[in-house]
């Protein structure tokens, strides 16, 4: 059925992707580039005639919605890259699309609403103020595809392995344009990610060589280290450092061979003081930092909890372990331990706890975790969510186990996409 049209009042946002809900003689849609309540001409991207349901763009726009703007970006849209998702949404309005979701997600998933959550049913922005059209330039860390015929850059496009050539990401932060990374010829390369770092003048090209081809002589005008990526998934620092130094939370934090860091410029310190502000740590209490990548919360309760107090940090990335070691060396309350969480948390011993962070992967902790957090007594846990769904399908495991939640805030950090994130803080509720 791909290429069909059909003429379609567009339905409520769903859950991931950009979509909205429409549907045609019963079948659900699910509509890129469209907002709720707009009446368009939709084409079938996927689906056949036997699909449970179908994607499509929306390709004409016959009643547009009061949020709806021009798209900046001359790659957006159907068919383009598919690295945003609200291109042609007004800042505003994509907040409200976001809201939206996870006001969706609580309920469907958690049987909660906004108050119930704790939360006040908005997504706060993040960044200043800028002028009307002007895109955000957020994106410290942008990973481009290389073009294996003509050794330019692209990004992919929706659900694609295709590229769309681009010169110029609007939402890319000025560290990573000034590199000029769009206009070089990278032949024989497979993938080029650029890293601008925060509160440093570090820049980094992470190359990934095609199979059997070497890495090409690069000569930018910025000075910048360069690491490759090898078949085994091994890295190599070719010139510079093997990290770039980051700046947040009064400290700074290597990050090494463009590991995991928060992309939006101003996230790390965002997240930091909501889970600060909701967990209030005090002097001499034990914590415990899950998923902790380089350190960052680690490092945030360790200064709060003081000498008397003591943190303990898990992470299964090695590389991250080894960069979170260092980067908390001169803090003798931090251990940092290298394996799965859902592994090594049943082995430390631990039986009670004052405090817990977790910040899981996308797709969130799962029932067995949460079942053995819940079991440690914390007076507080903050937990940091980059998918609603996820994050509300642990909020009824922690239900399960005795907590709920006191407050949730949402944050814009992904602007342009359907990406953003939260801080949930819970408490054991009260028995009688």
């Amino acid at each position: 059925m791909v290429g069909t049209r059909y003429e379609l009042e567009v339905g409520p946002v769903a859950h991931g992707g950009g979509h909205c809900v429409a549907r045609h003689e019963g079948r659900v849609l699910f509509v890129r580039h469209a907002l709720p309540g707009e009446r368009v001409v939709a084409e079938v991207t996927e689906g056949t005639t036997t699909s449970r349901f179908l994607r499509a763009d929306a390709v004409e726009v016959l009643t547009p919605a009061k949020d709806r703007i021009e798209a900046p970006c001359p790659f957006a849209g159907p068919g383009k890259c598919g690295g945003c998702d609200w291109q042609h949404v007004s800042p505003g309005g994509q907040r409200k699309l976001k809201a939206a979701v996870l006001t969706e997600q609580l309920a469907k998933l958690a049987g909660l609403t906004p108050a119930q959550a704790g939360w006040d049913g908005s997504v706060e922005p993040v960044g200043g103020k800028l002028a009307p059209g002007q895109v955000p330039a957020w994106r410290s860390r942008v990973q481009y595809r290389v073009d294996p015929e003509t050794g330019r850059v692209g990004l992919r496009k929706h659900r694609s392995h295709e590229l769309q050539p681009i010169d110029r990401c609007l939402i890319a932060a000025e560290g990573v344009t000034e590199l000029g990374v769009e206009a070089r010829d990278w032949t024989g390369l497979e993938s080029v990610e650029a890293i601008a770092a925060t509160g440093s003048s570090d820049r980094q090209l992470v190359l990934r060589p095609l199979p059997g081809e070497q890495l090409p002589l690069v000569e930018l005008d910025k000075p910048v280290s360069i690491v490759r990526v090898d078949e085994q998934e091994l890295f190599h620092r070719v010139h510079g450092r093997g990290f770039v130094r980051e700046r947040a939370s009064d400290r700074t934090w290597r990050v090494s061979n463009g590991g995991f860091w928060q992309i939006h410029p101003e996230a790390p310190d965002t997240l930091v003081n909501a889970v600060l502000d909701g967990l209030d740590p005090q002097w001499g209490e034990n914590a415990l930092d899950l998923y902790c990548g380089v350190g960052l919360f680690a490092g945030a309760l360790a200064e709060r909890v003081g000498e008397e107090g003591a943190v303990l940090g898990i992470e299964s990335g090695k590389q991250a372990v080894a960069d979170a070691r260092h980067n908390l060396a001169e803090l003798e309350q931090v251990r940092i331990e290298c394996d799965k969480v859902e592994r090594l948390l049943p082995r430390t011993g631990i039986t009670a706890t004052d405090l817990i962070v977790l910040d899981p992967p996308r797709a969130g902790a799962g029932r067995e975790t949460v079942r053995h957090l819940a079991s440690l007594g914390a007076r507080r846990i903050a937990y940091v969510a980059c998918d609603p769904a996820a994050l509300a399908r642990d909020l009824a495991f922690f239900a399960e186990g005795g907590y709920r939640p006191v407050s949730l805030r949402a944050f814009d950090l992904f602007p342009m996409t359907h990406h953003f994130e939260c801080v949930a803080v819970l408490e054991p509720v009260e028995r009688d």
